[in-house]
């Protein structure tokens, strides 16, 4: 015999029910060892996520400057992985020094190219500060210096001299003229020139008698005349400008003294910033050159039509500071989570002004981002609203690449705008980014973008739950205590907070884990005063937690009240009684939302002679998922080797979950199936009072499964509309037992005898637990004893191969031996055989004629080749 049979030990019996206290684990309040929540300490790091927290830590020491250790932390929703990556890194960002400080100075010689500036922190607000002072004080300095006495009176020499040139040329000029007979004419339109007779101007009538060489005599001196008034008028507009350049450097002069000593009074202060000295002097320099900017608003009023020029306040917007970042020298490293990532937020962005028409704006409108803020320190962002926004994911990348922060417009690299837009320069960028997301977001993102995995080489994966023990039993009663004193909600009794982590235990569907499902927590504590709230208590008692848990299921179970309604109108059949050959009551588990509702399915199986086909009859119209299909596969494979060692099986079964109209999916009805199939070959009923669920492998072992408590519990909602009297119960896979937390009804039901679970680890268990039939050992000579399962499953199959090889034999052959089969003719269609020409046999000529069960396996062979070509 082969390693692989069955031991041929004792019969295999059915295993007592499980004990009470398998079924949950309820935390003692008496352990806790407080009377309420008020008495605990808060809590104030990360509980049972020793993994993620030393990748965290990892990460934050390796240090931003080193390429791609940046950090993906990842793990399921509502964990508290941002809260606990917060805390995380706010308790190294407070051992470490604030960052520089960084603002925009105005680029004189390239405006639109504005400067960056580094200072320590701090300093960029006092420049900022000095800057806005030096403008305001210079807004009266300048204004009244110009005003002065003195000053007009030099701009008055200067005008008074222009003017005397003016009238000395004029005057030559008009001199000159009288010696040609002309006279210099001042008219409301200006200069002109008169021929004079006598001393008298010539009228026109005058001028029209006089000789045509004469005529022509004062036409010609006219004209030369204006000529050289054409040359005077030149001269006078270059005396005039000459008269303001003097008029300006008189200014300048007067304002060299009272500009720059202010100025200088702020050189001391920044002596050791090169740049803030250069912009210092850049700015002295320009203010001499403009100080007409200086004016007071309204002391030019502008024309009837003509353009409004700037005010003096956005002219003398250049002398400002933007300073994007500085939070101060006692702020340490910066943590910033921006909660909108948009480009604009992440990176910066340029604010515009809509000015007569048109977009307007200069350095002063540059906004930093979150890359600007967080520089230095640490930036969180959520991966899923990064890749969400358009165009963050690459800006992100780039700026993580080249260690700078470059501000970017979407508006300019779409063309959406015509106006000149600020070019700063980029800021140096040493910032440890970290993104927070799901763990299949993780997955895509490494195998789909390589410079994922070059960028992002520190995963940090939180886990779903903790390992329950009084340890973190104690940790989650501080945790609770810090909920309700952050939340302001009423302290906890410890029976209450003994329940609130017996619901831990079944939000993680396991008996020896804890929930890390932080949100959940906080929910549930929330609701748990408000009932303590419409009691009237001082606190929260542990009646509270369980009337926010019931509340919270019959809020969301009308699906379930539903289902229920269905069984008890006999709408959906489940018998809960009695006992059928090949019918079972199989579990499985309905998820909707956030809930998880487990019902009933029956499960009906038939076999008769075939060729060793198990019809999956999901599969078959397609309702079945793949996992589903495996299991009903390695059943059949168990069928063979089992029972077909020596001979092939001779059945043909059908499995088929009754009155389902959706798709099914999972392993966990294997167990079922097999157990109705093998009841159905041994004619053994199966008891209706019990549910079953598992999966099998090839060797007959059970399997875990998922849902255990949903369905346990679903199947004894289903007994309870008909009353329960012991017989009920619901099988399951023995290492599911540690899984176990069940309803504290189903436990009292449990405990009062009149429910029951089961944990078997072999279908023979299984079986026999079912049928009240021991399934039987194999003995020594390999044969199972005759009145059990097995027995009689493997007298069935050799009862169908003897019948199977009977059909199979031709008229009057006598010996024991099969004849040879034909090679069926190509089909014409996938699952056909082609018909026999009528009055003619489809064998060959001298071989026997096929028989009936020939086309069944010709059949069947030619289904599963045409299903593998698909």
């Amino acid at each position: 015999m082969s390693s692989n049979s069955p031991s041929f030990s004792s019969p295999i019996a059915s295993p007592p029910p499980l004990d009470v206290s398998a079924l949950a684990r309820r935390c003692d309040p008496s352990r806790l060892g407080f009377t309420t929540s008020a008495e605990l300490e808060p809590l104030t790091g990360v509980i049972g996520q020793a993994r993620a927290v030393e990748a965290v830590r990892f990460g934050v020491r390796i240090g931003a400057g080193v390429d791609g250790f940046n950090l993906f932390v990842m793990g399921p929703s509502g964990i508290g992985k941002r809260t606990a990556i917060l805390h995380l890194l706010g308790e190294e960002a407070a051992k470490r020094p604030a960052p520089p400080a960084w603002c925009y100075v105005h680029n004189f010689d390239v405006a639109h190219q504005p400067r960056a500036i580094s200072l320590p922190p701090g300093l960029a607000l006092a420049l900022q500060r000095d800057m806005r002072a030096l403008v305001e004080e210079l807004r009266s300095a300048i204004p009244a210096a110009l005003e002065s006495q003195e000053f007009q009176s030099r701009v008055g020499e200067i005008q008074e001299e222009l003017k005397e040139r003016q009238e000395e040329a004029l005057a030559e000029l008009s001199h000159e003229a009288e010696g040609q007979g002309l006279r210099l004419l001042r008219t409301p339109g200006g200069f002109a020139f008169a021929p004079v007779t006598d001393g008298e101007v010539v009228t026109p009538e005058q001028f029209g008698q006089l000789a045509e060489d004469e005529k022509k005599r004062i036409q010609e001196a006219i004209e030369a005349a204006q000529e050289k008034l054409a040359e005077l008028m030149r001269r006078v507009i270059g005396w005039a400008k000459e008269g303001r350049d003097r008029v300006k450097e008189a200014g300048r002069t007067l304002l060299q003294s009272a500009v720059g000593s202010l100025v200088d009074d702020l050189r001391p202060k920044y002596a050791d910033h090169a740049k803030v000295l250069a912009h210092l002097d850049a700015v002295a320099k320009d203010i001499l050159e403009h100080p007409e900017d200086f004016r007071r608003d309204g002391d030019t009023p502008a024309m009837p039509f003509e353009m409004p020029m700037p005010s003096a306040k956005q002219a003398l917007a250049r002398y400002q500071i933007n300073v994007l970042v500085d939070a101060g020298a006692d702020a340490g490293a910066p943590v910033v989570y921006e909660e909108h990532p948009t480009l604009a937020n992440v990176v910066g962005h340029t604010d515009y002004e809509s000015r007569f028409g048109a977009l307007t704006t200069d350095f002063t409108q540059i906004k930093g981002g979150a890359l600007h803020r967080a520089n230095g320190g640490f930036l969180v962002l959520d991966a899923r609203k990064v890749l969400m926004q358009p165009f963050v994911w690459e800006a992100l990348k780039r700026a993580i690449h080249a260690r700078e922060a470059r501000i970017e417009s979407v508006a300019q690299m779409l063309s959406l705008i015509s106006t000149v837009a600020p070019e700063p320069e980029p800021i140096p960028l040493s910032v440890k980014v970290v993104l927070v997301g799901d763990r299949m977001l993780y997955y895509l993102l490494h195998e789909l973008d390589p410079d994922f995995r070059q960028l992002f080489k520190v995963p940090a994966d939180f886990d779903d739950d903790v390992e329950r023990s009084q340890e973190s039993e104690g940790l989650y009663a501080r945790l609770v205590a810090t909920m309700a004193k952050g939340l302001t909600l009423r302290p906890f009794e410890a029976a209450a907070v003994a329940r609130v982590i017996d619901r831990a235990g079944r939000m993680a569907d396991d008996s020896v884990k804890l929930s890390a499902h932080m949100g959940g927590i906080v929910d549930l504590v929330r609701e748990a005063d408000d009932h303590a709230a419409q009691r009237g208590a001082d606190a929260v008692a542990a009646v509270d937690v369980e009337a926010a848990v019931a509340a919270r299921r019959r809020r969301s179970g009308r699906i379930r009240e539903l289902i229920l309604e269905q069984v008890r109108r006999g709408t959906v059949l489940i018998d809960t009684a009695g006992a059928v050959v090949g019918q079972i009551n199989g579990l499985s588990v309905l998820a909707f939302g956030e809930e998880m509702l487990g019902q009933p399915s029956r499960i009906t199986a038939t076999a008769r002679i075939g060729s060793g086909d198990v019809v999956d009859i999901e599969r078959e119209v397609r309702l079945g998922g793949a996992t589903h299909s495996k299991g009903v596969l390695i059943l059949s494979n168990f069928l063979a080797q089992r029972y077909a060692r020596q001979k092939p099986l001779a059945l043909s079964a059908s499995l088929v979950f009754e009155q389902s109209y959706g798709r099914i999916d999972g392993d966990s009805a294997s167990l079922g199936e097999l157990c109705a199939l093998l009841s159905v070959l041994a004619g053994a009923p199966i008891s209706q009072a019990l549910a079953v669920t598992g999966s099998v492998n090839q060797h007959g072992q059970v399997q875990a499964i998922g849902g255990v408590n949903e369905k346990i519990e679903g199947f004894f909602d289903v007994c309870g509309l008909r009353s329960l009297d012991g017989s009920h119960g619901v099988v399951i896979p023995a290492s599911n037992v540690e899984h176990l937390m069940l309803r504290d009804d189903v436990v009292e039901a449990a405990r009062s005898g009149k429910f029951s679970v089961w944990a078997v680890t072999s279908v023979d268990e299984a079986i026999a637990l079912l049928t009240g039939v021991e399934a039987g050992a194999v003995d020594e000579a390999g044969h199972y004893p005759v009145a059990s399962i097995n027995g009689r499953v493997q007298a069935r199959l050799d009862e169908l191969f003897e019948r199977r090889r009977a059909l199979s034999k031709p008229e009057g052959d006598k010996s024991g031996a099969p004849p040879a089969k034909p090679a069926p003719a190509e089909p014409e269609a996938p699952g056909t055989l082609p018909e026999p020409e009528r009055g003619k046999s489809a064998a060959p000529a001298g071989a026997p004629a096929a028989t009936a069960a020939d086309y069944v396996e010709a059949s069947s062979s030619i289904r599963r080749a045409w299903r593998s070509d698909v």
